[in-house]
C-alpha cells in the first residue's frame, strides 16, 4: 500500500493505523487518504478504545475489546473542522450479537459529536458497519441515536458482484442532522449528492480476472462517498 502511495503526486498523504492482531482483527489497517490542497490534519488522532466503568449505556454495549479499534482523525478544510470516524465492526457468529456493539457505537458518537458541538466542530462516521437492510434490528441499533444516512446511497448496491435482488447495507457514512435531541453538522452541510464508485469494470482488465479474483486483489466492496460544502 504505501509503496503504491509513494507513486501518487506529492500532493497526497496519508495517515492510518498498524496492522490489527487477532484473528478477528484479519491483520487489518484502518486508513484515510486524502488531498493536501483540500484538507489538511487538525491534530487529532486517536484509536477509540472499550470503557471499562462510568458510562453504563456504553459499558454494557462491549463484552469485549474491539477487533478493529475505530479510528479517529480531524481535520480542516477552509478553516472548518470535522472529525472522520472510521470502523469495522466485529461480524461474529450471528447477527444478534453484533447489536449492542452497533449501539454502544452510536451511543458514543453521540456524545462526542455533542461534546465538540459547541466549538462548531463536525463529526462524520463511516466504514464497515456489517448491518443488512435498512429498516433491520441491525440498521436500527446503528441509527437508534439519531444518526442518518444519504437517502442517495438506500438502493445502492455495494459490493463488487454488482446488483442483487437484496441491497445489503454494510458499507455506510452517516452523521446527526440536528433536531430531535441530536447535535447536528455546526459547519457542514450535507449536498445531497452520494454514491458508490464501481471500480471493477477498470482495473485489472488486461489479466483477465474474474470478480472474484479481483476482489482478492483490490476489494469486495465498493467504494462510496458523500458530498458536504464549508
Amino acid at each position: 500500500m504505501l509503496k503504491c502511495l509513494n507513486r501518487i503526486d506529492d500532493v497526497w498523504s496519508l495517515i492510518l493505523t498498524d496492522v490489527t492482531r487477532g484473528d478477528a482483527g484479519n491483520d487489518e489497517r484502518l486508513a484515510f487518504v486524502f488531498d493536501t490542497r483540500r484538507v489538511q490534519l487538525s491534530g487529532l488522532a486517536a484509536e477509540l478504545v472499550v470503557p471499562t466503568d462510568g458510562e453504563a449505556d456504553l459499558v454494557a454495549g462491549f463484552r469485549n475489546q474491539f477487533a478493529c479499534t475505530p479510528y479517529a482523525v480531524a481535520f480542516k478544510a477552509r478553516g472548518k473542522t470535522f472529525v472522520l470516524v472510521t470502523l469495522h465492526v466485529l461480524f461474529g457468529d450471528d447477527s444478534a450479537g453484533r447489536i449492542p456493539e452497533l449501539q454502544a457505537i452510536a451511543a458514543w458518537l453521540r456524545k462526542w459529536s455533542r461534546e465538540m458541538n459547541p466549538f462548531k466542530q463536525n463529526l462524520i462516521t463511516l466504514g464497515d458497519f456489517n448491518i443488512d437492510l435498512l429498516g433491520s434490528d441491525l440498521a436500527d441499533a446503528l441509527l437508534s441515536t439519531g444518526l442518518v444516512i444519504p437517502p442517495e446511497l438506500e438502493t445502492q448496491h455495494r459490493t463488487i458482484f454488482g446488483a442483487t435482488s437484496t441491497v445489503r447495507h454494510a458499507d455506510q457514512i452517516a452523521w446527526f442532522p440536528g433536531g430531535k435531541g441530536t447535535p447536528g453538522l455546526s459547519s457542514l452541510t450535507y449536498n445531497n449528492a452520494a454514491d458508490v464508485f464501481d471500480f471493477e469494470p477498470l482495473v485489472l482488465n488486461d489479466l483477465g480476472l474474474t470478480r472474484s479474483q479481483k476482489s482478492y486483489r483490490i476489494s469486495d466492496h465498493l467504494p462510496l462517498w458523500a458530498e458536504f460544502r464549508t
